[in-house]
Order: structure tokens, then sequence, then C-alpha cells
């Protein structure tokens, strides 16, 4: 098992920036994805932002260029630095992770951007 646990959302201006983390414990050493996904009201979940095992990322085309992932697995950590935030960006914000058996998921963390 490994539990996920975000922290770093919150009410952000249009331009401005929000850093968002996730800490996993457990079973740790059979993670090999580690990302992020968004929901908005009324949508489906999407991905966001994937960094593999062997160091590749996969972004969804919407933020790309205003988000970076990175992850350290030495302190079992994944982050999702988000620049130029805009109104379409407002999600709840999902930590995920995947090794050869399953999928784990956050609670989640509220993201919001308005003036």
């Amino acid at each position: 098992q490994v539990q996920l646990v975000e922290s770093g959302g919150g009410l952000v201006q249009p331009g401005g920036s929000l850093r968002l983390s996730c800490a996993a414990s457990g079973s740790t050493f059979r993670i090999r994805n580690m990302g992020w996904y968004r929901q908005a009201p009324g949508k489906q979940r999407e991905l966001v932002a994937l960094s593999f095992l062997d160091g590749s990322t996969n972004y969804a085309d919407s933020v790309k260029g205003r988000f970076t992932i990175s992850r350290d697995d030495a302190k079992d950590t994944v982050s999702l630095q988000m620049n130029s935030l805009n109104s379409e960006d407002t999600a709840v914000y999902y930590c995920n992770a995947a090794d050869q058996f399953r999928t784990y998921w956050g609670q989640g963390t509220q993201v919001t951007v308005s003036s």
C-alpha cells in the first residue's frame, strides 16, 4: 500500500504561481510513475503531468511551458510548480502514484485562480 498526502493549494491571482507537493509513504519502493491530475467542477479528472521512473515526463498540452513536475525518489516526493496561472487552472489537484499492481490517489488539494 502507498499513501499520498498533498499540500500547497490555495487561492492565487491570475498570472500568479503556486507549488504543490505530495509526500508518499508506505510501500514506496514499488512506485514507478508519479504525477498530478486535476478535476474542475462539472468536468472529468484529467492528466496534468506525469514523471516516469526513467526520468521522462509528460504534460497536458494546456500546461506545457507553464507547469513543471519534479520528483525526488530519495524523499518519496513529487512536486508541481505552476506558473502563469489562469482561471481555467482552477480545480482540485490530485497526486497520483502507480506501481505494477495498482494506482494510488491522494485526497486532493484545491487550487483557485481568481482576482
